[in-house]
């Protein structure tokens, strides 16, 4: 099964720690990190799109993508 996410946060450390613990649980990236202006918050926001596949379940809908 290939599992998809797609992280997002402040433009500060925490995206970057969120991205690298992202990484070290086997994720790897998949294309361009994203920028943008949260009009809302007056503030910069990453976004990071990343994948893993994972051998012997199938994917269900109410699983949790971040405990995979």
């Amino acid at each position: 099964m290939k599992l998809y996410r797609f992280l997002t946060g402040p433009d500060d450390a925490t995206f970057c720690h969120k991205v690298t613990a992202a990484l070290n649980q086997g994720w790897h990236l998949f294309g361009s990190p994203t920028y943008g202006f949260d009009a809302e918050a007056k503030a910069m926001r990453c976004g990071q799109a990343v994948v893993k596949d994972i051998e012997g379940k199938d994917y269900e809908p109410g699983m949790k993508l971040s405990e995979q």
